[in-house]
């Protein structure tokens, strides 16, 4: 089985309000072993400034992508690099929600059907009540990640394979490793495919038919509020309203 390990950095925490990648590693591995020649990696021109405080976080400032491509100049390679294996991804809606809308924006296709295991998913079910991000795993199955000072999407990739592998029975190959795949479309949705299916909700929502109450219930519930109004000492706001 083929999974490749993904990580994302980028301008901010939603593409919903115009952040974009800025940085995008992946790392093949095959046989539950990573695989050297298997990389993916790119700095991305996120097309926007990127903030001072998340340059704080990842390293990657405006200078250095300055003379980067776009994600739409290499997402044929990042799918061509995907196709017909399992994205491994720690929290993946978010990177997901960012791949998925850039691919749309690029009028590129869709990666809803892919398999994707989320690391963060299966941490939660076997550590609850604990911290699940990829430091915290790092530390419980003492991997080494000493050498990181600051995030990185091909570091974090890497760190993530030997999380994966951690958690799910070590470098023996496992046939139910990929059971817990779920396809992408059930983590993430490009920006505009959530816009129309809740523009197409709001609209059957306001289809309905209406709902009709006769007089009874209507003294029923006018009896209602006269009790309510007396038991709170006729100070209810809707007798001021």
């Amino acid at each position: 089985m083929r999974f490749i390990m993904l990580d994302t950095e980028t301008t901010g925490l939603s593409p919903a309000n115009g952040d974009k990648m800025v940085e995008i590693g992946a790392i093949e591995m095959c046989g539950r072993k990573v695989n050297p020649d298997g990389v993916f990696h790119h700095y991305i021109h996120p097309g926007r400034d990127i903030p001072d405080e998340v340059v704080r976080i990842h390293g990657i400032d405006n200078n250095k992508v300055k003379d980067c491509p776009s994600f739409a100049d290499i997402a044929p390679q990042f799918l061509a690099f995907i196709d017909g294996a399992t994205l491994v991804i720690h929290n993946a809606p978010f990177d997901l929600g960012f791949i998925m809308n850039e691919l749309a924006e690029a009028g590129l296709p869709d990666i809803d059907d892919v398999p994707v295991i989320d690391t963060l998913q299966l941490a939660r079910k076997r550590f609850p009540h604990q911290r699940n991000n990829l430091d915290a795993l790092c530390d419980r199955f003492q991997i080494e990640r000493g050498h990181r000072e600051l995030h990185g999407a091909l570091l974090d990739a890497e760190l993530l394979a030997e999380v994966y592998l951690a958690m799910t029975g070590g470098r023996q190959f496992s046939l139910d490793a990929g059971d817990e795949s779920q396809p992408a479309s059930s983590f993430a949705q490009a920006v505009k495919k959530r816009t129309t299916a809740s523009i197409s909700s709001n609209v059957q929502t306001a289809r309905r038919t209406a709902i009709t109450v006769d007089e009874e219930e209507q003294r029923a519930h006018l009896a209602m509020l006269e009790r309510i109004n007396r038991e709170c000492g006729g100070k209810a706001i809707w007798q001021t309203a």
